[in-house]
């Protein structure tokens, strides 16, 4: 099983992005995603450091919401 994280892209450098969640910033590698138009302000899935898919903003916020929930469980 493996945890790959929603975060929004702040910035981009070449293959780099500035990723952040709730005011936690992290680079993460575009490279997995070098065939797709990745942008500012796009929401990407970060799993070991590498952005492996774009999703929406609305999937992010699912899945912050049930992230938050697993303390209480």
């Amino acid at each position: 099983m493996c945890l790959a994280i929603p975060m929004q892209i702040a910035s981009i450098s070449g293959h780099t992005a500035r990723c952040a969640i709730k005011g936690v910033e992290r680079d993460a590698s575009l490279f997995l995603l070098q065939d797709e138009t990745v942008k500012v302000g796009d929401y990407v899935l970060i799993h070991v450091g590498y952005a492996i898919q774009i999703i929406s903003e609305q999937q992010a916020h699912s899945t912050w919401d049930l992230l938050d929930q697993m303390p209480d469980a």
